[in-house]
């Protein structure tokens, strides 16, 4: 079950890339027809241009200050996300002791230990493929802004600070800040885990780096657009998944059952003194 899951949200997101990969690159105006290119993108584009002109038709500003607007937008989403990984993250040792529990690879055995693991998740109120639903959302939102910003000639050939949104930074200032704040992002979300493995690491690592050399040659406006919200997901996590308040609480939860076990160990131990009395 929980494999085609897995297999069912990476087919649903290469479907998605695949189909958003075939859409037109034509200029964007008011004549736009269709779904994607006159409910989306043209809208994304007005949308960041009548924001840009609060701040006297800068259009970097339009970009960040759109971008802080739809990650408001999808917070709840992010929030029930945070939560599912909280509650998946807390299952590990049951988990594990499943894993140990029913160990043998015949198809029985496997049968029943997914049978266990979908009862404990759904006992706990936890659904695993969570985590792959802000991904699911973001991609769109991307390509969107990307496309708005590409086939508007306005946005294209805007200028922020040192940038020409249409064009890569040619300092590298952006790529480095979009690696950066990854890592800040994701090393805040792993902090908070019980237990931390390869896979962890490697995430935790692998993804500034392929985030800094994805950013060297792409326009500033979506290094932008990445920079805006991983510094967005960086004071989320701090402030709706303090890893220092989680762990905090965890270890005051585990001094709490030893003690809890201290106390019936020595009930039981006067238990049995009276008892020869």
């Amino acid at each position: 079950m929980k494999k085609l899951k897995k297999y069912s949200s990476l087919s649903l997101i290469a479907g998605l890339v695949l189909f958003l990969s075939a859409c037109s690159n034509k200029p964007i105006n008011s004549h736009s027809t269709g779904l994607w290119d006159g409910g989306i993108v043209l809208n994304f584009s007005r949308a960041i241009i009548w924001l840009s002109k609060f701040f006297g038709n800068n259009y970097g500003m339009g970009i960040i200050l759109f971008t802080i607007i739809v990650r408001i937008v999808i917070l709840p989403l992010m929030i029930y996300q945070t939560r599912s990984m909280k509650k998946t993250q807390e299952l590990q040792p049951k988990l594990k002791s499943l894993q140990k529990k029913y160990s043998s690879k015949d198809t029985e055995t496997m049968s029943k230990l997914r049978e266990e693991q979908q009862k404990l998740y759904s006992e706990a109120g936890v659904n695993p493929v969570a985590g792959c639903l802000p991904m699911i959302v973001q991609l769109p939102i991307l390509w969107a802004l990307y496309q708005a910003i590409w086939r508007t000639n306005v946005l294209k050939t805007g200028e922020f600070l040192w940038l020409r949104l249409g064009v890569k930074d040619p300092y590298f200032i952006l790529p480095i800040l979009a690696a950066v704040f990854t890592f800040i992002s994701t090393w805040l979300s792993m902090k908070s885990q019980p237990e931390k493995n390869g896979m962890t690491s490697m995430m935790m690592f692998g993804m500034p780096i392929i985030i800094f050399f994805m950013a060297l040659n792409i326009p500033s406006a979506i290094s932008i657009y990445w920079v805006t919200t991983n510094v967005f997901q960086a004071l989320q996590t701090l402030v709706i998944q303090n890893p220092w308040k989680i762990q905090r609480e965890r270890e005051e939860k585990v001094q709490a059952e030893k003690k809890r076990k201290r106390a019936i160990e020595k009930a039981i131990k006067k238990a049995k003194r009276s008892h020869r009395k």
